[in-house]
């Protein structure tokens, strides 16, 4: 099985400079594929106009390698949706899609909606707290699926720093999603970043797939995956460097409870309880504990949804 990663890692890993922009272009004109990029967005009115901006200005004005820009806004408090809005992107509330279902927090909720808004063959998924965000991010990840029919889910790959120190982020990847991955699912141990935010991968597959709804969303997608579609149809492309903010400890403990509780769910469908997760503050009189639900709701694939049936029909 090892052996089997490893071969997989020398023939579906590559740089975003092997696919140069004019190529993908025309691919793109070739197959006919639609492309939708998805930014989920919560208070980041810092980052999101700037990585709209370079979206529109790069892929959708340049080359027209993007046709949908939408940005969903779980329910920001400052000018998240005003500055996405006026970079060029399509908003969307989080609320609005399928109202009948009330929503749930957490981004995978975001992304699961998502697919009911967007139209795209190929859909691209982005976070929104991006610095120095590079339109290779999402050229990268969609690259693979426009000049190759066998692929079928993209991951971005990058160096993570930490502040100013090189390759220190991604802890929760290091000390709980590789972990899991390489003792669980081993044939998934090639990816660098398994967390990552910027993937991309093809309507036909993600709208089978559930979505986690909360910080597990990527470890279940990429676990899925591999079940619906075989390793093959998995790749990951290095984009450079990622730069964003940085969550706090107590905020990455529960992150990685999340994670873990989405791989578990996956080991032992049926036989399960939902959990909790203590941390503990100082407080005036000493530590307090601070107990937390850690988000185990999972939506169904999307082709279940009516909604989402009656759209395709129209």
């Amino acid at each position: 099985m090892l052996e089997e990663a490893e071969r997989w890692l020398s023939r579906r890993s590559w740089s975003v400079a092997d696919r140069p922009l004019d190529r993908l272009a025309a691919a793109k004109r070739a197959s006919g594929a639609s492309v939708s990029v998805v930014l989920p967005a919560l208070d980041e009115q810092a980052t999101v106009g700037a990585i709209v901006s370079e979206i529109r200005r790069e892929l959708i004005e340049k080359t027209s390698l993007v046709d949908e820009l939408v940005v969903i806004d779980s329910g920001s408090s400052d000018r998240t949706a005003q500055v996405a809005r006026e970079a060029g992107a399509k908003v969307v509330h989080r609320d609005e899609i399928l109202p009948r279902i009330a929503p749930l927090p957490g981004k995978g909720e975001v992304l699961w909606r998502s697919l009911l808004v967007t139209s795209g063959d190929i859909v691209a998924f982005v976070d929104a707290d991006l610095r120095e965000f590079s339109a290779d991010f999402v050229s990268g990840i969609v690259g693979p699926l426009l000049t190759d029919p066998d692929v079928a889910f993209v991951k971005a790959m990058y160096d993570r720093p930490l502040g100013e120190a090189t390759g220190q982020g991604g802890r929760v990847t290091e000390l709980m999603a590789r972990p899991l991955l390489n003792m669980h699912w081993p044939l998934l141990a090639g990816f660098v970043q398994p967390l990552g935010g910027e993937y991309a991968a093809r309507r036909s597959l993600l709208e089978r797939l559930p979505f986690p709804v909360g910080y597990g969303v990527e470890l279940g997608l990429l676990v899925d995956a591999l079940h619906t579609v075989g390793l093959d149809a998995l790749a990951q492309v290095d984009v450079g460097v990622r730069k964003h903010r940085h969550q706090d400890g107590q905020a990455l403990g529960r992150m990685a409870a999340a994670i873990y509780r989405t791989a578990q769910v996956r080991l032992a469908r049926g036989h399960l309880v939902r959990p909790e997760l203590t941390q503990f503050e100082r407080g005036e009189r000493g530590f307090v504990p601070r107990t937390y639900a850690v988000d185990t709701e999972e939506r169904p694939p999307m082709t279940g949804i009516a909604e989402y049936a009656h759209r395709r029909v129209a």
